[in-house]
């Protein structure tokens, strides 16, 4: 229905238009038309066509608007409209003083002008600092603001949003992270990143180029398998030169958690209370307990799959497989580790005798 209101709108205004511009033609013009209102109803006709065709892209633009509204988060629609007022606001004191001024009335034009520009001026304005420090505005107006949201999703406590950082990206294994379903929130990559990974990708050294190219592409296939996990945000600060320096601040401001496998970032950022993932850390962290060359001591309790094996267990339940320990079946052994196998279903080792390797 409102579709069509907009349309009908616009096809009655190009018509009114058109049939009452008559009286805007010169006189001498009017004097060589043999009816004046066949005239007013052609124009009006033509002004019907053209209104017609600007109610149509009136309406095709308030259909995208209203899906993008849609789409948009709560917070990034509250943001902006807080943006928007406030830039209205701006906009309507700082002109005030314009329109006491004495202007004569060959300028007076000026007024109204001045006022449509500067009220888009300071909208645009408003609503593109809410994009930047809209997240930071809510916190001050209601710190639980977030939390309070996802609570009513059923969600406990909100997931911080991850700010990935050109070294992860590259690095690839946060696309892994990904699959297994162990990383959660949103993950944010700024636009400064995002250009200095293309930065990379053009560089005249081979080596770099590559590495960027990569990042590129593991960047775009993230984002295909996960478009509403992955948002590049269009956060920037001219007023600080080093990617590291940026990511900090913006950290900061959105009080995200960065993601990286930079070391020198990492400290950095922990001691001006960012909170940092680091993916080298995680991947030590899983390193398996034991190492081909360590020593263990375990108890043989039951034949393998092949006539030569004995199984142990440790004391966290894993399966320690001891080639030509089939002999020592009930009796404790010393092994020492030949080699380890990490599955989705869990890890296994292999050993030998110490007697044997000996």
């Amino acid at each position: 229905m409102i579709d069509i209101v907009i349309v009908l709108a616009f096809l009655l205004a190009g018509a009114g238009i058109g049939f009452y511009s008559v009286d805007l033609l010169p006189s001498e013009s009017l004097a060589q038309v043999s009816s004046i209102e066949g005239l007013s109803t052609v124009l009006a006709a033509f002004g019907a066509l053209i209104g017609t065709g600007i109610g149509l892209a009136a309406q095709t633009a308030y259909r995208r608007l209203e899906n993008s509204l849609r789409e948009m988060p709560v917070d990034m629609l509250l943001s902006r409209a807080v943006g928007l007022i406030l830039g209205l606001l701006v906009a309507n004191l700082l002109l005030a003083p314009l329109f006491l001024l004495p202007i004569p009335e060959d300028f007076a034009f000026i007024k109204p002008l001045a006022a449509v520009l500067g009220s888009v001026m300071f909208s645009f304005s408003g609503i593109s600092l809410a994009d930047i420090h809209g997240r930071t505005l809510l916190r001050l107006i209601n710190p639980n603001s977030v939390e309070t949201l996802l609570l009513a999703e059923g969600t406990l406590k909100a997931s911080s949003a991850k700010i990935l950082d050109t070294s992860s990206i590259i690095d690839g294994r946060i696309s892994e992270l990904l699959d297994t379903g162990f990383l959660e929130g949103q993950l944010l990559v700024p636009q400064f990143v995002l250009q200095e990974l293309q930065q990379v990708a053009d560089a005249s050294s081979n080596q770099k180029r590559v590495r960027g190219r990569r990042g590129l592409d593991i960047l775009q296939q993230m984002q295909s398998g996960y478009p509403d996990r992955i948002a590049i945000h269009p956060a920037d600060y001219d007023d600080i030169p080093t990617v590291d320096a940026k990511l900090v601040r913006f950290g900061q401001e959105i009080n995200g958690m960065l993601l990286t496998t930079d070391y020198n970032l990492n400290k950095v950022a922990s001691l001006q209370q960012v909170s940092v993932l680091n993916i080298n850390d995680l991947a030590q962290s899983l390193r398996p307990s034991y190492l081909p060359g360590d020593n263990i001591n375990l108890r043989i309790l039951k034949q393998g799959k092949e006539p030569a094996q004995g199984v142990g267990y440790l004391d966290d339940g894993t399966m320690v497989v001891v080639e030509e320990g089939s002999d020592y079946l009930g009796n404790d052994l010393s092994v020492v580790v030949t080699g380890a196998l990490q599955t989705s279903a869990g890890r296994m080792i292999f050993a030998k005798p110490e007697s044997v390797t000996a």
